[in-house]
């Protein structure tokens, strides 16, 4: 069984890049179970999302160091749900910072780069993905989604491939944005074949 916790805010996408994974899974014929925390999903909000994927899967919910793999939408959502990580799990992570309303209201500093930095000193494998050409090369930020599924597919931990991946897109994205989509989905693959 392998696990995948998607963590971002209110409007990133995490709960259908969930269900794209999830959708790519069940084609393979593997069982899949989700859940998603998104009672605060209003833009700015913390969404994380559960997938589990496997022959046999008892429960949708991770336990602590229990990931295979985060998804990050934002450093700081990374940061905060860290301790659901396994030992040796990977972290893929858009670096784009989305500053928390607590921090705005009370004029808290919020670094992003200090939580990248941070996060490269105790994760054992750390992907960040170069979302600034993504986004220029695809013409809109609403794919970073796709292109972390990307990443996620060519790095191999949950086991779906980027063609699995793509069948699943093509299901769940509207064919006019499919094109766009498919782009992104191609490019944050490339992180992580620059990677190796």
């Amino acid at each position: 069984m392998k696990s995948c916790l998607l963590c971002g805010v209110g409007g990133q996408g995490t709960v259908l890049a969930s269900r794209i994974m999830a959708s790519a899974a069940m084609e393979k014929g593997l069982f899949a179970r989700t859940a998603e925390t998104i009672g605060m999903a209003q833009r700015g909000g913390s969404v994380v999302s559960h997938v589990r994927i496997g022959e046999y899967v008892p429960s949708p919910l991770i336990p602590a160091k229990g990931a295979d793999v985060i998804l990050g939408f934002e450093p700081g959502e990374v940061l905060r749900n860290l301790n659901f990580l396994k030992e040796d799990g990977t972290v893929i992570v858009c670096p784009d910072e989305v500053v928390p309303i607590t921090a705005s209201l009370s004029g808290s500093a919020y670094d992003g780069k200090a939580i990248l930095d941070h996060l490269r000193s105790v994760v054992s494998r750390l992907v960040v993905l170069d979302t600034a050409e993504i986004i220029a090369a695809c013409g809109s930020s609403r794919v970073v989604n796709v292109a972390l599924l990307g990443a996620l597919a060519e790095s191999g931990v949950m086991g779906i491939d980027r063609e699995e991946m793509h069948h699943a897109l093509k299901k769940k994205i509207k064919p006019a944005l499919l094109a766009v989509n498919e782009k992104a989905l191609n490019m944050g693959a490339e992180t992580i074949g620059r990677e190796k």
